[in-house]
């Protein structure tokens, strides 16, 4: 018997990364508990967030009334209802929160284009889609498909030869958090 040939099994490679669409329509993420911006006053960390409600009232919705509020400055301002509220996707100028107006904290330039999100929340189901191999979804005959967060990301977004570079972009705007 020959024991040139050793018969070793090549060692398996690890299972793709899966990310399944959650179906979260555009307004999921702006119209969350909170939206992450850069105070119009001291150019640090803000936030906006929903005004307080009775306990057993619905969650926040986008018609719902809005406050910006920083910790760091201690400015506090009311939306005013007369004021619209603005939703931009995916434009080449600084994005901006849909309430006030005010540059979103959370976004970063690439070569491709602008990388945004509204909260932690939104930038970490953004890390998910992009680092992910094996990107499922519902069939695309639903309606409401076309229409989720996932379906609007720019091609550059979902495109693997750009994984690199969004996920460096993911990771800046994950550093610039403040706890």
């Amino acid at each position: 018997m020959s024991t040139a040939h050793t018969g070793a099994m090549p060692a398996p490679s690890a299972p793709p990364l899966r990310f399944r669409d959650p179906g979260h329509n555009k307004y999921h993420f702006a119209c969350a508990d909170r939206v992450l911006v850069r105070c119009p006053q001291c150019e640090r960390q803000a936030q906006v967030v929903p005004e307080p409600r009775e306990a057993g009232t619905a969650a926040p919705t986008w018609s719902t009334e809005r406050r910006l509020v920083c910790r760091q400055c201690g400015l506090s301002r009311k939306r005013d209802g007369a004021r619209p509220v603005i939703f931009r996707w995916y434009s080449d100028s600084e994005m901006s929160d849909p309430y006030f107006q005010v540059p979103l904290w959370l976004q970063t330039r690439t070569r491709h284009g602008l990388l945004w999100a509204y909260n932690p929340e939104h930038l970490s189901l953004l890390r998910q889609y992009v680092q992910a191999t094996l990107r499922e979804h519902d069939p695309w005959y639903e309606p409401w498909r076309k229409m989720g967060i996932i379906g609007r990301l720019p091609a550059w977004i979902k495109q693997a030869k750009n994984r690199d570079e969004v996920l460096r972009g993911l990771d800046r705007m994950r550093a610039s958090l403040v706890c």
